[in-house]
């Protein structure tokens, strides 16, 4: 089993150098658009690939893993919406745990499920602490989670979270305002949980622009997640990677 992606987020954060993932939905693009897309993504030289999504409407998950691993090498970790998206074609899994939440089945009803199956694979697990944060909207990811995301205008909340997840062992932090948030993270938000843990932050939801992922660069976001803007205009994810990269 590969002991190495999990390095990789924890030494870019002693470092101080800021990482670009990109949040691929196995549903959405088609093979020729996937290719385009990944091709865009080894240009851009992004550092993960996060692969999954909070509803999977077709079985295309085992495809669309082989087909990125077909062509890139940047390491390709599942971003699971359920148990159901588990994968060993991948390189590694963020093992979620819903803390914002409190839904007992997705703060370690579904994790005991999976942890056998998972036990048995060639997949590196990432334990996550996984941070709803409220984005203007109902998203697919709140709905499907039954439960309330963190408010908006609240940083101290999900500061004080994020603590707690630190202090129960998980190594990442993930705040995220969900697929086709209105309004992403605010960089408050990130600053306070940047100020409250030691663990490297992962921020996504509603990143349209450099200029949105460099603020949360410079808040303390460590790993910056785009996808749905990437999908309309691939050539985007150049413009993000470079500023995340150099900021």
């Amino acid at each position: 089993m590969a002991h190495n992606v999990l390095q990789t987020f924890a030494l870019a954060r002693q470092q101080k150098q800021k990482k670009l993932a990109l949040l691929i939905d196995p549903d959405t693009p088609g093979e020729d658009q996937l290719k385009h897309l990944v091709q865009e993504a080894n240009q851009a030289h992004v550092d993960y690939i996060f692969v999954g999504g909070s509803l999977l409407l077709k079985d295309t998950l085992e495809s669309c893993l082989v087909k990125v691993k077909s062509l890139t090498n940047i390491p390709v970790i599942l971003f699971p919406g359920s148990v159901l998206q588990v994968s060993e074609k991948a390189d590694a899994i963020l093992f979620l745990s819903l803390i914002s939440g409190r839904n007992p089945d997705l703060l370690i009803g579904n994790q005991v499920i999976a942890a056998p199956y998972l036990k048995q694979l060639d997949l590196e697990i990432l334990p996550t602490g996984y941070l709803l944060v409220e984005s203007g909207q109902a998203t697919t990811a709140s709905y499907m989670s039954g439960s309330q995301p963190i408010p908006h205008h609240k940083p101290e909340i999900a500061a004080c979270t994020a603590m707690a997840g630190e202090m129960l062992g998980l190594k990442l932090i993930y705040l995220d305002g969900g697929s086709g948030a209105q309004y992403p993270v605010s960089e408050s938000m990130v600053q306070q949980v940047r100020q409250a843990v030691d663990a490297p932050i992962i921020v996504g939801g509603g990143i349209k622009t450099p200029e949105k992922a460099v603020a949360n660069c410079k808040a303390g976001a460590d790993v910056i997640v785009v996808g749905n803007a990437t999908e309309s205009n691939p050539k985007l994810l150049r413009q993000i990677a470079e500023a995340v990269h150099q900021s």
